[in-house]
């Protein structure tokens, strides 16, 4: 028998329903839209589609989250050292959305592609490194001034009101 004001506690927490019918509708034409770009890409030379992909896969687990979870940690490490634990995600967002760019312009960024990229567009591929640049250092500028007006915000916070 329970004792009167006592609650049970909460073993599992409510999860909203999977059947409503927009978000079953929406599952449904994510699956048909990414079974018809499946069929679409397979249907030239798939066993180069399907290596390409295992390659892919292999060299991303094995040597990218290694590397990213290294350097990751070393700047976690180095602010939490330095007493700016806080900073980390100031400096681990930027920095996960240049790097991301990098990877997937890189030919253009570091200039690898010049000729074929000059005949079939017309245009230099040169200017991708200073761009490039620039949306990094846009990135971590935008970062640090968030970080400083929410410091302020903080201190403001924190301190009594002068009255």
């Amino acid at each position: 028998m329970r004792r009167p004001g006592l609650r049970r506690p909460v073993l599992r927490r409510r999860l909203p329903p999977v059947g409503r019918p927009l978000h079953l509708l929406l599952l449904a034409c994510s699956f048909a839209l990414a079974g018809y770009a499946g069929v679409r890409l397979l249907a030239g030379d798939w066993f180069a589609v399907a290596v390409w992909f295992v390659g892919a896969a292999l060299l991303h687990d094995l040597v990218l989250v290694p590397l990213y979870g290294t350097a990751d940690r070393a700047v976690a490490r180095g602010l939490r050292a330095a007493g700016r634990r806080a900073w980390t995600p100031y400096v681990r967002v930027p920095a996960v959305l240049s790097g991301l760019l990098l990877l997937v312009w890189f030919p253009l960024i570091l200039d690898l592609v010049d000729r074929r990229y000059r005949s079939a567009t017309g245009v230099s591929a040169d200017v991708f490194l200073g761009r490039w640049l620039l949306i990094t250092a846009v990135l971590f500028g935008g970062s640090a001034l968030l970080l400083v007006l929410r410091g302020r915000r903080a201190t403001k916070r924190r301190s009594p009101a002068a009255h």
